[in-house]
């Protein structure tokens, strides 16, 4: 595999337009980080676009951010929280959860549409791109939306764009919308809820009108691997719910949610923060050693019994819920799961609890031999390869990353 490193917009389409003409593949990445994510890639060139980097344009007053892909995703979080500003889908760092060693960066985040847990209120990292430019799969450069939040001019690429795995195009320069970083924050701490419980009580605080921005349920062994004591203390189970915004405003919030849920420890700045970067970065709150990961995505009210499904087959499985259960993080032994990675036995529990399931975590092999991304209907498959063919007719980017074949 030939390794290449373009530099600017200009150089990555003709070695595109290049490729095109003897229908040579590439595997896409900048940080890298990513590149166990998906379904492995088997291409004749590296392209790494690492190099394609830097904040272009940065208008606090008006929350506008344009930066290229392979800007790494702290320089980007830095030059906003210098500002009282920030990304509002709290993209996480999964170098824990996926092995990789080097930062992650800006296109990555996009590419897999990466979200954390403030996705359940503020959306996904999709909801935050304004406009893009990318190169295509025949080496032509185009672009899509602006730089206004109000753009209707023509379709709506980057919802399209933002989670296909660098299938369709390749990014080049992108506008998101940013956001005030709230002046503070504070997590209630609700202990000893059997999950379904938990579930339930998510969804009503979601329902209240307390303005929360951060809802998960830790089952106790995932609380007990916590590093904060008010998670870790031995009190079971923790369901956390958190509070932003001015100080006077979260503790009238803070109240109004203990006297409707009752009294919970409470993690306060700092440690509050703490807590959410570990559960956005899974990793932290897994069982040690080797295991297999997944993500399932079902109807909240079933999250709980999605997961008791997988448990009645597959006695070592962990999980714990993000998104108020609408993201639920599930661990599986490798031994116990077998050579489908438990696949069969997830996606049975899954049928009857409606939403999706993704395995992030596996050997290569596994990844090889199994649907990765939710197995879609015939018809989202024909409409799928119809985007592909308009986007990247020759299948020259990340062939093989979320499908066979494609």
């Amino acid at each position: 595999m030939t390794s290449l490193s373009p530099s600017d917009e200009k150089q990555l389409a003709d070695m595109v337009a290049a490729a095109a003409v003897g229908k040579q593949t590439f595997e896409i990445f900048a940080g890298g980080g990513k590149r166990g994510f998906g379904r492995p890639v088997a291409a004749d060139h590296a392209l790494d676009i690492s190099g394609i980097a830097g904040i272009v344009d940065y208008e606090p007053a008006e929350l506008i951010l344009t930066a290229r892909p392979g800007t790494p995703l702290a320089r980007i979080e830095a030059e906003l929280r210098g500002r009282g500003q920030m990304l509002a889908f709290e993209p996480p760092d999964w170098r824990g959860l996926l092995g990789g060693a080097n930062a992650p960066t800006l296109g990555g985040v996009l590419a897999c549409n990466i979200s954390g847990p403030r996705r359940v209120r503020a959306g996904a990292a999709r909801d935050f791109l304004l406009g893009f430019s990318a190169v295509n799969g025949r080496g032509e450069i185009f672009k899509a939306g602006g730089k206004v939040v109000k753009n209707v001019t023509g379709f709506d690429l980057s919802k399209l764009i933002v989670g296909s795995f660098g299938t369709l195009s390749i990014l080049t320069e992108v506008t998101l919308k940013v956001m005030p970083r709230p002046e503070t924050e504070r997590t209630i701490l609700l202990h000893a809820l059997a999950d379904e419980v938990a579930v339930g009580a998510m969804s009503a605080a979601l329902n209240a009108p307390h303005e929360i921005s951060g809802v998960a349920h830790l089952p106790e062994a995932a609380a007990r691997r916590s590093s904060l004591s008010g998670v870790a203390d031995g009190l079971g189970a923790v369901t956390a719910l958190r509070i932003e915004g001015p100080a006077p405003s979260v503790a009238f919030r803070a109240e109004a949610i203990e006297a409707a849920f009752g009294r919970g420890a409470q993690l306060e700045g700092d440690d509050s923060a703490a807590f959410w970067r570990d559960v956005g970065e899974v990793r932290p709150l897994l069982a040690d050693g080797e295991r297999i990961v997944w993500r399932l995505c079902p109807t909240p009210s079933l999250a709980a019994k999605a997961v008791e499904a997988v448990r009645a087959r597959l006695v070592a499985a962990e999980a714990f819920y993000d998104w108020g259960g609408g993201q639920v993080w599930l661990s599986l032994d490798p031994a116990e799961a077998g050579s489908d990675g438990g696949a069969a036995v997830v996606r049975d529990a899954m049928k009857a609890c409606g939403g999706h399931s993704t395995l992030i975590v596996a050997r290569k092999e596994v990844r090889s031999q199994v649907e990765v991304f939710e197995p879609a209907a015939p018809a989202l498959t024909a409409l799928a390869a119809r985007v592909k063919s308009g986007f990247d007719p020759l299948g020259l980017f990340n062939p093989g990353r979320m499908r066979e074949g494609r």
